[in-house]
């Protein structure tokens, strides 16, 4: 036993090395102390990490099975249940006992009368499609106004005039200044009011007409061999001076001259004659652009009557001629 404790040689104490390491793990301790003291938890991050170890290392949730396993069937994968949805048409089938035939389609009864075999025409209908027409005139009325507010110091100054009638506008250029006598050619100073005019038609849709009159003296000249001709003349002049710089498409204009037969007052006095020598611009709205086919169909059937009730006549309403509608 003594010579073993002679023969060990190794000295007394700890070994250096361990004070080393010691003072290395303090360290790191500390250091990753100050990590966490500075780090902010954020548990949304972390459940989403533990969500993805999770699945990287295999652990699976165990979920206890209830119910039968259900799967997609084959009638599911090749055929898809139709959407059920209701028909807006009342329809009745009358089926026959012969199969050569194909199924007859019947009307329903409370569109058609059975005993006369003539449609039934729902009072109804007719208030609702008299409603729109009269929304539609009122429109009209609104649009006048607006160009009217447009037009207002030409107005003033007693170069225009703009009324309604139904569905059109009518923008008189009255005879104040805008011609010289016997002559077509409009006068420069009238430039501005037509490029004013030309602004609003820009924005307003429909027909549009220009139309010449002229007062009951006749006119015989080398350039002119009647009202007919001078009226005509002074409605191109005002068309070729609105379609200038391509703004308005020449397709909408009609030009017309009507001579002294469409008089605004009697031929019987200078200021009478004043007012019948004018040139207009009729903004034909009409309907058929607003109505739907089954509504000018019902137009056509009864607008007498809805007409009538308006107090409308017919041209101030249609695009058409009166004759071509009813």
């Amino acid at each position: 036993m003594d010579e073993e404790e002679n023969e060990c040689e190794c000295p007394p104490g700890l070994p250096a090395w361990l004070a080393t390491f010691g003072d290395l793990m303090s360290l790191l301790m500390c250091f990753f102390v100050l990590l966490l003291s500075f780090s902010e938890m954020d548990a949304m991050k972390f459940r989403r990490l533990a969500g993805s170890l999770a699945q990287a290392f295999g652990v699976q949730a165990q979920i206890n099975v209830n119910e039968i396993p259900k799967g997609t069937s084959i009638i599911a994968q090749e055929f898809s249940p139709g959407k059920p949805d209701p028909t807006p048409i009342t329809e009745i089938y009358q089926r026959t006992q012969d199969i050569t035939k194909m199924s007859l389609e019947v009307r329903d009864a409370e569109e058609y009368d059975i005993e006369r075999g003539e449609p039934n025409v729902d009072d109804s209908a007719k208030d609702r499609l008299q409603k729109i027409i009269e929304g539609l005139v009122e429109q009209t009325r609104q649009d006048a106004a607006e160009l009217a507010s447009k037009l207002e110091e030409q107005i003033a100054n007693g170069e225009l005039e703009i009324e309604t009638e139904g569905r059109q506008i009518i923008i008189r250029i009255r005879e104040k200044g805008s011609f010289e006598s016997g002559s077509a050619r409009l006068a420069p100073d009238y430039y501005d009011v037509i490029d004013e005019i030309r602004a609003v038609l820009m924005l307003k849709p429909g027909r549009i007409q220009v139309q010449g009159h002229t007062d009951s003296v006749p006119i015989s000249s080398s350039q002119f061999r009647s009202n007919w001709d001078l009226s005509a003349m002074r409605a191109a002049s005002v068309a070729s001076q609105l379609m200038r710089g391509g703004y308005l498409q020449p397709g909408r204009f009609e030009v017309s001259g009507f001579a002294d037969v469409r008089p605004l007052a009697a031929n019987d006095s200078a200021a009478s004659r004043a007012r019948n020598r004018r040139v207009e611009i009729v903004i034909r709205q009409g309907l058929q652009a607003e109505l739907a086919p089954q509504d000018m169909e019902l137009l056509q059937e009864e607008g007498d009557d809805i007409i009538r009730n308006l107090d409308i006549e017919p041209q101030y309403l249609f695009d058409l001629d009166p004759e071509e509608v009813f």
